[in-house]
């Protein structure tokens, strides 16, 4: 961020400081995994909640991210603008949406202190709205072709293609655009199916059915924990479920503050999600998580937490406490986990089948976490053991800056791992090292 004014220079100075400030002598805190983690007790922190966020750097030269044993990472492409998701298409080729939070209007000290953090680690911003094609046309793991596919769609995230038609997530729409094999632009206007409010989480996450029949998107929450009310979060802090037939929607999941990875896992046939929790309340509380979603399931969003913990900062409805399902998975509190693939058995070498996490990092914790592409393995459905690094080393020694944050993760048509690194504008490609 270009810090012309002495108020921005103030601004941002306070942003660098007030974690330092908060946290001093506070010690270390063992990070919370699992499938039972120990979740420390809440510790509002007020009206200024830690603020602490790398600088934006990237990479230089032949610098990258460090790969875990056995396996090998290359750049897919480069000179992207913020890439945040993937999809592969049938034919191999691969569509990037590339897009930014929006500013907005802080009005606030401490909104203005989380926007000069934000835009400091390029989290905010011109968004450059627009869906780019790759194409590596002769298989030797390097896009050789970038092309603007979809241009001018309010800050795209989610894309699926059924049959004929691609399907993008915007931040204030559900669109469908024709889709013909091979071409490198959509030129023909959108459909709008679907109106989706912007604004606070704007991420848009879309994943088709097995049956290709539905649409699942994502919506996250307009706020921490529904600081202008619940009205305001109507049809958010959900997972809705779009009927391409009769074009109706509904609510399939609610109470999912930030949803925005999904996956399907194969062998229970159920819809994976991860998830951002709230913050405010320490360093690992609560946890980020990974979920399998259910059918009319709530998970506890804004008056709760994990399993039932009331978050006493919010008006409460016993009721709705008391329908709470307790998620599936702690991933860390505050790494910001928003990718999610499900990688078949054998995709890495050394890796059983399981999940890959791509985990943006936190921004708002005493000691950065997250800034991984994480691996959650599976067994009869279910996730097992401690997480395992695939890709880490996105940050300086010194946590001062970041070279790269994940996000989106995608397999390849030759079943590499590609995933997007939005501060980098990479995608990254991983491999065994064979």
């Amino acid at each position: 961020m270009a810090e012309s004014s002495p108020f921005a220079r103030f601004i941002a100075f306070v942003s660098r400081g007030i974690a330092a400030i908060r946290h001093s002598g506070d010690g270390e805190r063992a990070p919370v995994y699992g499938t039972a983690p120990a979740i420390p007790e809440a510790k509002p922190q007020g009206r200024i909640p830690t603020l602490k966020m790398p600088t934006a750097k990237g990479w230089e030269g032949e610098h990258k991210p460090t790969a875990a044993a056995g396996l090998k990472v290359n750049a897919f492409a480069r000179g992207l603008v913020h890439p945040r998701n993937i999809y592969v298409l049938p034919n191999g080729d691969v569509l990037v949406a590339e897009s930014m939070g929006e500013t907005g209007n802080p009005r606030t000290f401490f909104d203005h202190a989380m926007l000069a953090t934000m835009q400091r680690a390029r989290a905010s911003g011109d968004s450059p709205n627009r869906v780019t094609l790759l194409r590596d046309a002769d298989g030797d793991g390097v896009a050789e072709e970038s092309h603007a596919y979809i241009e001018n769609v309010r800050q795209p995230f989610g894309i699926a293609l059924v049959g004929e038609t691609l399907y993008v997530g915007a931040s204030d729409a559900l669109l469908a655009y024709p889709y013909e094999a091979g071409a490198t632009r959509i030129s023909k206007p959108s459909r709008k199916l679907m109106d989706l409010v912007p604004g606070g989480h704007w991420t848009r996450n879309l994943i088709a059915s097995k049956d290709g029949t539905k649409l699942y998107v994502a919506v996250g929450s307009l706020s921490n924990i529904a600081d202008a009310g619940m009205a305001a979060e109507e049809n958010r802090a959900c997972i809705h479920e779009y009927d391409l037939t009769s074009g109706r929607s509904r609510i399939f999941a609610g109470g999912l503050r930030n949803p925005v990875g999904m996956a399907w896992e194969p062998e229970k046939g159920m819809l994976w999600t991860v998830v951002n929790e709230r913050d405010g309340l320490g360093d690992e509380t609560p946890p980020d998580y990974l979920t399998s979603v259910s059918d009319g399931g709530f998970y506890g969003w804004p008056y709760c937490y994990w399993n039932r913990v009331v978050d006493d900062r919010v008006p409460q409805d016993p009721a709705k406490v008391a329908l709470a399902l307790q998620p599936d998975y702690a991933l860390g509190g505050h790494t910001a986990s928003l990718g999610l693939c499900w990688l078949p058995e054998s995709t890495l070498p050394g890796f059983p089948p399981g999940m890959a996490i791509g985990q943006h990092g936190s921004w708002n914790r005493s000691k950065l976490s997250g800034y991984k592409l994480a691996f959650v393995a599976f067994e009869k459905g279910k996730p097992v053991g401690m997480p395992r690094d695939i890709l880490t080393d996105f940050l300086s020694p010194d946590e001062k800056y970041s070279y790269g944050r994940p996000v989106g993760v995608a397999l390849a048509a030759d079943g590499a791992v590609l995933m997007a690194d939005d501060v980098g504008d990479v995608i990254w490609r991983v491999k065994g090292a064979e």
